[in-house]
């Protein structure tokens, strides 16, 4: 859909002395993570990488040098090519690819822009900036969305109350 790296972990802090960083993992979890031995244009170079078992990760970059470096990438998106990730199946998608789309009712009418994809764990949630400037939230599922391609996202207007 388009040629935007692929954000597939974020780092939220420093962990231990040594340089090491926890990471919060977006996608496929661990195993998806793990297939990648740099990010952002390999400014960042895995020299180790683990599990820490709640769901992130614990990982050490070749170019962090201790605990402050460590700390000083906080909130630094890891990303990688889109090429270096395996095609999508029917009806997945990158957030990357919602971001910044024209968000629409089913008869046309334009309702705003998509600025941010959350998820708090039962799934995808589109924030919609309409084109006041407010905000409203739309579950990224069949009912709200029934359809999207690379130009525009399609919801049902009882979602955009």
């Amino acid at each position: 859909m388009s040629d935007k790296p692929i954000v597939l972990a974020v780092i939220t802090g420093a962990h231990g002395v040594t340089g090491d960083v926890r990471l919060k993992l977006f996608g496929d979890g661990f195993a998806s993570l793990k297939a990648h031995k740099a990010f952002n244009d390999g400014a960042l170079t895995v020299t180790t990488l683990r599990d820490d078992g709640k769901g992130g990760a614990v990982a050490r970059f070749a170019e962090v040098a201790g605990r402050n470096a460590a700390e000083a990438l906080r909130g630094t998106l890891l990303n990688v090519p889109r090429e270096y990730l395996p095609p999508l199946a029917e009806g997945e998608y990158y957030h990357a690819d919602l971001i910044g789309l024209a968000v629409v009712s089913g008869d046309g009418a334009p309702l705003g822009t998509v600025v941010a994809v959350e998820n708090y764990g039962a799934g995808d949630i589109l924030e919609v900036e309409r084109l006041e400037g407010k905000t409203f939230m739309v579950p990224m599922r069949p009912e709200a969305v029934p359809e999207w391609n690379a130009e525009r996202v399609v919801i049902d207007p009882l979602f955009a109350e």
